[in-house]
């Protein structure tokens, strides 16, 4: 009897690590959902935090929290300083929401770019908001007259290239 119970429960032992090794294959297929987003690893950094207010008081967090993808041109806090006196604060009033909209727009540009794709290329490439920017990737990157100064933040549904001025639509 005593064999019996030891087969048996060898047997569970085996079953339940095959039970456990079957679950662990399938979680490692499965997709991460704690991967982040562009907004969340532009929340999570300190030195995009005038473009994360700007993004929530435009109204538009949960669109770039969307599938996308998308890629983001973010100015840094220093870029939006540089920007005239008074301007980041008159921008997030909420009259001027459909500016900030369309400034905010104009740094996206639909699908995932990385620099690779961009290298030793000039291109017009149109934006959310409609009109284009020039990409000059011939040496380093350049959009319109911002400078990415780090490429490739890669989110879960988009890419970042961080840039050292505001792009502004003509």
């Amino acid at each position: 009897m005593q064999f019996t119970m030891k087969s048996a429960t060898r047997r569970n032992v085996f079953k339940g690590g095959a039970a456990l090794a079957f679950a662990a294959t399938l979680a490692a297929c499965a997709p991460m959902a704690s991967e982040p987003d562009v907004v969340d690893i532009l929340a999570s950094n300190d030195q995009f935090s005038t473009l994360v207010a700007a993004v929530g008081a435009a109204g538009l967090a949960e669109t770039l929290k969307g599938d996308g993808p998308f890629t983001v041109f973010a100015p840094t806090n220093a870029a939006f300083a540089a920007l005239p006196a008074g301007t980041v604060e008159s921008l997030l009033l909420p009259e001027n929401k459909d500016t900030l909209v369309s400034i905010l727009t104009y740094h996206v540009v639909p699908g995932a770019v990385t620099s690779d794709q961009l290298a030793g290329q000039r291109l017009d490439v149109e934006t959310v908001q409609g009109q284009t920017v020039h990409i000059n990737a011939t040496d380093g990157v350049r959009v319109n007259k911002a400078n990415v100064t780090q490429a490739d933040i890669i989110g879960s549904n988009g890419v970042i290239h961080r840039i050292d001025s505001v792009l502004l639509p003509k």
